[in-house]
């Protein structure tokens, strides 16, 4: 199961927790008997309605007498919102979580789906991010990863070689500098409002800086925050913002959806983007034409370094522990990650989606470029962190930009918040 398998092809508005839908107060989790709760940011999406509808038809024709709720909470308040709900007994029946420290971090609220999902096991990929002590939480609805996206157009005014983005830091940073003389756009788009930014900086830049074995060991959960590369992973960040290449504002700037408007407009030659439904290939093509979206690995910092694709599992969807309908949860999962609804989700959001047998080969050359790298493609750095490392990472990152933390300070708490998840 542990295996990475080979993959070939928000509603505004907070909704209070006494009116979402959930659990009745006679219940631990979801609706009555013939009702299933769903929370989670996607359905409100009007590129998802498709995707959504079809597992729900999916789902009517094995159980055509259950009612299924979908309740779409606010992205940005969500895990609060299901934290405060797991802990006063509202959860809903069946839920959405990131891969990753946010979903591990809740585990033991989470039915074990092993027995439910083995058939698809093969069909689906990213079941890593929605694993712990090698028991499965989620079934895997997306691949995330965190791709170098550049703008093709503002290549060639600057007088760069569009196809043949800079493959060093080095080059990089020439290239920047070229830009910036040539263009009036910045060399990086980035948002760190929300100290998401950071997350994406660490898994775009990663591979490019610390070895293979070390990057095999970060993943594994033998971190070394003293070591001397991934202090340079810190030490970038801090210095890619002082020598100008970011934006105006980066702790201003929200990475959703203000980071990512600023590439689409042209006023950014690069951004770490993500590689599914949104902040993607997809998305961008539609503002700078699919043609200009262009895809570049890491340009190498460190020697000895193997720059690759970060990626892991996205989305996914899990079911309450206290759930009262365990078997109907699971065919509800089983149903959102049915082909026919992965695939509609694929069409229409650009959804790199978890089905190994969805054909994604007319998606376009942006697409195209990141697909053979998802063969060779290694988790991501921070998917392997705890939701409390993760946050704490957050704002340390804000101060490092501020110039009110060291980077030897910053991975000092690191280490401690790490060593304590």
């Amino acid at each position: 199961m542990k295996r990475r398998t080979l993959w070939s092809t928000v509603l505004a508005g907070a909704l209070a927790l006494a009116g979402c839908g959930s659990a009745g107060s006679d219940s631990s989790s979801g609706g009555g008997d013939d009702t299933l709760v769903v929370w989670d940011w996607k359905s409100g999406d009007e590129a998802a309605a498709a995707y959504i509808e079809a597992a729900k038809a999916d789902f009517a024709e094995q159980h055509p007498d259950v009612t299924v709720q979908f309740v779409a909470q606010p992205f940005d308040q969500y895990y609060t919102l299901l934290g405060t709900a797991m802990r006063t007994g509202e959860s809903p029946d069946v839920m959405l979580f990131n891969g990753g420290g946010q979903l591990r971090d809740r585990a033991d609220k989470l039915l074990p789906l092993d027995d439910y999902v083995a058939e698809d096991m093969e069909r689906l990929a990213g079941w890593e991010a929605f694993s712990e002590d090698d028991t499965i939480y989620a079934a895997p609805v997306t691949l995330q990863g965190h791709p170098i996206y550049y703008n093709k157009a503002l290549y060639e005014e600057a007088g760069l070689d569009p196809e043949k983005p800079a493959t060093t830091w080095e080059d990089f940073l020439d290239d920047c500098e070229t830009i910036a003389e040539e263009t009036e756009a910045s060399c990086f788009s980035l948002g760190n409002k929300e100290g998401y930014g950071i997350q994406f900086f660490l898994s775009g830049l990663g591979s490019a800086v610390l070895t293979p074995e070390e990057y095999e060991d970060w993943v594994a959960g033998n971190r070394d925050w003293t070591s001397p590369n991934v202090r340079r992973i810190f030490e970038l960040w801090q210095e890619a913002d002082d020598a100008g290449l970011n934006n105006d504002g980066v702790n201003s700037t929200a990475l959703f959806n203000d980071s990512l408007a600023l590439f689409e407009s042209g006023d950014a030659a690069h951004i770490v983007g993500l590689m599914s439904d949104i902040g993607h290939w997809k998305d961008f093509g539609e503002f700078l034409g699919e043609d200009n979206v262009g895809v570049m690995r890491a340009p190498l910092v460190t020697d000895g370094a193997s720059p690759s694709l970060p990626y892991d599992g996205g989305i996914g969807y899990a079911v309450a522990k206290g759930t009262e309908h365990p078997d109907l949860a699971a065919d509800l999962v089983r149903s959102l990650t049915s082909t026919d609804a992965l695939t509609d989700f694929y069409a229409d959001a650009g959804a790199v989606v978890s089905d190994t047998t969805v054909d994604v080969s007319g998606g376009g050359p942006a697409l195209s470029a990141i697909v053979p790298e998802i063969e060779t493609g290694q988790p991501a750095l921070h998917v392997a962190l705890s939701a409390e490392t993760l946050d704490l990472m957050g704002r340390l990152s804000q101060q490092l930009l501020s110039g009110s933390v060291s980077v030897d300070d910053a991975l000092r708490q690191l280490a401690d918040s790490d060593q304590g998840s």
